[in-house]
């Protein structure tokens, strides 16, 4: 499965499912991944994530200041996220891309462009 890695952007929520289900069962983790384990392991992650900002301030757009070895270690643990959030849907029985739009439509509704969009003129 590693050596069949895509390096392009278009990777489907599915397909890493798909792969990430596979990486687990030939290893024999599946009986680990319950629900808690899987969103325990996804909060240590997102701990691990935001020590990367910890004490950089405010990081603009694109990374511009980052070391490429700093862009990487972002990039692994932003993957860490990701990866388990996807699992975790996966053993919940949901449909992650699908709840991911349905969320967008349903906060479109409740902040509607007149009510988000905030006014420059305001303080």
């Amino acid at each position: 499965m590693e050596e069949n890695c895509k390096t392009t952007n278009d990777v489907s929520l599915e397909e890493l499912k798909t792969r990430l289900a596979e990486f687990n069962r030939v290893r024999g983790w599946e009986p680990y991944h319950s629900p808690r384990n899987l969103l325990l392991a996804l909060v240590g992650e997102v701990g691990e994530l935001s020590e990367i900002f910890q004490w950089k301030g405010e990081v603009a757009r694109g990374l511009p200041n980052w070391r490429p070895d700093e862009k990487e270690h972002l990039e692994e643990e932003i993957s860490d996220v990701l990866l388990y959030l996807i699992q975790l849907a996966d053993v919940c029985g949901l449909d992650l891309g699908k709840a991911a739009l349905t969320k967008i439509i349903k906060n479109g509704q409740k902040y509607p462009i007149n009510i988000a969009t905030p006014n420059p003129s305001s303080p």
